[in-house]
C-alpha cells in the first residue's frame, strides 16, 4: 500500500529547491505536471532562472535528460536524428537526435521555425517519431520542459494553437517574492562560485522510483464524480462565455483531471478535492483559450475571464473519498 504524501515527492521538491529560489508552489506545480506525464511551457521574462528551474528538476527526478537550444538555423533532423551512410556496412544507420530522453530540455522554443516546432507534434502527443519513415518509440517517461521569452519577438516564431495544446501546463516563474529571496539568490551565487550548480546535484530518486510514482498518480488516486462534474462545468463555461471564441478542448480537461491527481499525491491525499482543481484551472486552461477580437482590443484578458468563470461555478460542498482514506478517519 502506497504512504501518502509519496515518501520521495517531498525530497524531490528540496533537492530542487537547494539550487533553485522561488515559492514552493511553483516547484509543486512542476513536480504535479511530471508526475501526470505532461509537457510544460515556462512563459516570462529573462533571467528569472527558467532553465536553472527545469535543469535541476531534470536532476532531481533521477531521469536521462538532454537540453536543445532553440534557434532560427535549427532543423527537424537536429532534434530527431537522421539516417547516415555507413560506407564500410553499406547500409544506411540511424544516429539518433537529443530527442531520445526522458525529459527534453528544449530552450526558447520559440526561436525555431515552424518546419522544427512541428517536428516535436508526434513526440509530445504519440511518444514516438518519425524519421524517414521508420517509427520509433521514445523512452518512458518522456515530457518536454520548454521555455520561451514572450517580450521579445524579434527572431521568434509564436507556437501555433495545435502545439500550445500538446503542453499540460503553462506556468511562469515571476520575480523574486521578497528582498530576502533576492539576497538568497545573491548568496547562493557566492557560494557556489559559479553560474550552473546542476552538475553538482544529486537525484534524490532513481528512474525506477519515478515511474513507480507515475503510477500511483495514474491509478492510487480517487477522483469523486462531483468533482469530476466541477471539472466539466468549469471547462464548459470557459467555452460558453461571450468573450471566448475558442474554447479549452477535451484535451483540457484531461489535462485538468491528471494532474489534480497529481497533485492531490504531492499533498498526501489519494482522493482530489475540487481546490486541487482550482490550483491548476489557470495554468491547465489559459493557453488553450482565445478571445475574440473585440474582447481583447477592449482590453480584456483570458485570465480576466477566467477568473469570472472561476468566481461563478459552484465547487461541490459535498464529496466522496477514496475508501482507503475513508478506513482511515
Amino acid at each position: 500500500m502506497t504512504t501518502f504524501p509519496h515518501p520521495k515527492a517531498n525530497e524531490i521538491l528540496d533537492r530542487v529547491e537547494s539550487v533553485f529560489v522561488g515559492n514552493r508552489g511553483l516547484t509543486e506545480k512542476l513536480l504535479a505536471a511530471a508526475l501526470a506525464n505532461g509537457h510544460v511551457l515556462f512563459e516570462d521574462n529573462p533571467g528569472l532562472g527558467k532553465t536553472l528551474l527545469v535543469k535541476s528538476f531534470a536532476r532531481a527526478i533521477g531521469c536521462e535528460s538532454k537540453r536543445v537550444q532553440f534557434t532560427p538555423d535549427i532543423l527537424p533532423a537536429d532534434i530527431l536524428g537522421t539516417k547516415v551512410w555507413n560506407g564500410s556496412a553499406a547500409r544506411f544507420e540511424m544516429h539518433p537526435g537529443p530527442i531520445f530522453t526522458n525529459i527534453l530540455l528544449a530552450d526558447e522554443i520559440n526561436r525555431a521555425p515552424p518546419k522544427t516546432q512541428s517536428a516535436l507534434l508526434e513526440a509530445m502527443e504519440e511518444r514516438q517519431v518519425t524519421i524517414e519513415g521508420e517509427t520509433r518509440k521514445l523512452i518512458a517517461p518522456f515530457f518536454v520542459l520548454a521555455t520561451q521569452n514572450p517580450i521579445e519577438q524579434e527572431g521568434t516564431y509564436p507556437l501555433p494553437e495545435a502545439q500550445l495544446d500538446r503542453f499540460l501546463l503553462r506556468m511562469t516563474t515571476g520575480y523574486p517574492s521578497d528582498e530576502e529571496a533576492e539576497m538568497q539568490i545573491l548568496e547562493r551565487r557566492i557560494s557556489w562560485q559559479k553560474d550552473d550548480p546542476t552538475g553538482d546535484l544529486a537525484p534524490a530518486v532513481d528512474h525506477a522510483t519515478f515511474v513507480s510514482m507515475q503510477k500511483v498518480a495514474e491509478n492510487g488516486v480517487f477522483v469523486d464524480r462531483e468533482v469530476v462534474r466541477y471539472m466539466a462545468q468549469i471547462v464548459r463555461a470557459i467555452r460558453q462565455h461571450p468573450d471566448v471564441d475558442v474554447g479549452p478542448s477535451p484535451r483540457g480537461s484531461l489535462a485538468l483531471l491528471r494532474v489534480s491527481r497529481a497533485y492531490a499525491l504531492i499533498q498526501g491525499r489519494d482522493f482530489v478535492t475540487p481546490d486541487d482543481v482550482k490550483t491548476f484551472a489557470r495554468e491547465a486552461l489559459a493557453h488553450r483559450t482565445l478571445l475574440h477580437l473585440e474582447a481583447s482590443l477592449a482590453g480584456r484578458k483570458v485570465a480576466d475571464v477566467l477568473d469570472e468563470v472561476m468566481a461563478g461555478v459552484r465547487m461541490p460542498a459535498r464529496f466522496g473519498q477514496s475508501a482507503v482514506s475513508r478506513a482511515r478517519a
